[in-house]
């Protein structure tokens, strides 16, 4: 059955979240990424949009202006969360928000600060930019343009954003970090059974 989480999310929608789980999202997606985080966190300059509730995408995305100040969005894929992680500690805290969404895992900042404060953070697969800009809806409003394109809070109502795999809980879960640990746990014999084969080249 596919599970569709609705903005604005609740504490409950994210405790029943476990990492690995496949979820999609439907209401209101906020782009943000390095230089937004790094206004509120190191600048101290709030936000221009609300984010109480709602899931944020580290996202650099390709829109089209359209006549009458609309705009259309073309491509939206991910970026490396792993920028982030300095920032979303903190960020979690003083914004609200419950969802964050981007490329690639995160590290413990960002695992204590989803256990803190109830969120959690998902990944969406990377090379599908293209797909997921079908999935945005409308693009509802727009700020910091000065910040460029790229860098630019996109506010978009999407319909079903996914798959969505959740890879950092509310209870303290890392799913890369687990990932991680439980490969390089497997490659030990397998590394001393091609030393063995190759011992006789100097």
């Amino acid at each position: 059955m596919k599970k569709i989480l609705t903005t604005p999310l609740s504490d409950e929608d994210i405790r029943d979240l476990r990492i690995g789980d496949v979820v999609y999202l439907t209401g209101r997606l906020v782009t943000c990424r390095d230089v937004a985080h790094r206004r509120l966190i190191e600048l101290k300059r709030p936000l221009p949009v609300d984010l109480d509730r709602l899931a944020i995408l580290h996202a650099g995305p390709i829109v089209r202006s359209l006549p009458g100040g609309r705009f259309e969005m073309v491509s939206i894929g991910p970026t490396t969360s792993m920028r982030m992680e300095k920032f979303e500690r903190e960020f979690i805290r003083q914004t609200g928000v419950k969802m964050i969404i981007g490329k690639g895992g995160m590290g413990p900042e960002t695992v204590a600060g989803c256990q803190e404060f109830t969120a959690v953070h998902a990944v969406f697969p990377g090379g599908c930019a293209v797909l997921a800009a079908t999935q945005v809806e409308e693009i509802e409003g727009a700020e910091w343009h000065d910040l460029g394109m790229p860098e630019t809070l996109w506010i978009n109502r999407v319909n079903a954003f996914g798959p969505l795999i959740i890879s950092i809980d509310s209870h303290g879960n890392n799913l890369f970090a687990e990932n991680k640990a439980t490969y390089n746990e497997r490659k030990i014999p397998i590394v001393e059974r091609i030393c063995e084969q190759v011992r006789f080249i100097s």
